[in-house]
């Protein structure tokens, strides 16, 4: 409890520094539903500043959201949010399956995409590599080696099991990449509340729920 009290603190106090007004057309992005990101360049990368949370995929189509566990172990697109409680969304955002980042619909808004497996890895060797890369990406005053100074600020959302339930909040940032690694799994990268690694892994299932960040085309 008082981990996720100071990455609520740490939240606020980015955003009531930012101010929550775009100062120019580069510095944001809209999805389909309205909503608006805050984005930074990070080497020659542009990305998303915070974790998606739309509901509708690009053409319009509504993006199921579940909260029953069965519901969720299946082979269709999906959005929840953590423990199903609605007042992580707006820290947070939204969680996805990996059915939902590879529908051709399109998750993310016109012209971003989902970060392909390779271009997570550009990101990570552009802050230095597997060993310290996370310690810049994550918010800055709340955990250990934590810096933030590429303005990522990656928080800890957690993750939901392919089998539904929820796990990691306030210790962990789960995100997928587009890229596929078997029949049952998709790669993807995740951070620690207590290093500065950038984990990669392929082990969680694509009905797993992880955040989603975007990159611009």
């Amino acid at each position: 409890m008082k981990k996720q009290i100071l990455y609520l603190f740490t939240f606020l106090i980015l955003v009531s520094c930012s101010g929550t007004q775009p100062t120019s057309s580069n510095d944001s992005v809209k999805d389909i539903d309205g909503n608006v990101y805050k984005t930074v360049k990070i080497g020659n990368q542009w990305w998303m500043a915070e974790n998606l949370t739309v509901t509708h995929y690009r053409n319009g189509d509504k993006i199921p959201g579940l909260t029953d566990d069965d519901e969720w172990d299946n082979n269709n697109g999906a959005y929840c949010y953590y423990n199903n409680d609605k007042t992580n969304i707006e820290i947070y955002g939204r969680l996805y399956n990996w059915f939902a980042v590879d529908d051709s619909r399109n998750l993310a808004p016109e012209g971003w995409h989902v970060p392909s497996d390779d271009e997570w890895q550009v990101l990570v060797d552009y802050l230095g590599g597997d060993t310290l890369a996370g310690g810049k990406m994550k918010s800055s005053g709340t955990i250990e080696g934590a810096t933030n100074e590429n303005g990522f600020s990656a928080l800890p959302g957690g993750y939901r099991y392919n089998h539904g339930t929820f796990d990691g909040l306030g210790t962990n940032p789960y995100f997928w990449s587009s890229t596929e690694s078997s029949g049952g799994n998709a790669w993807h990268r995740y951070l620690y509340y207590d290093n500065s690694n950038v984990y990669r892994d392929d082990s969680g299932w694509k009905q797993a729920g992880y955040s989603v960040r975007c990159v611009k085309d």
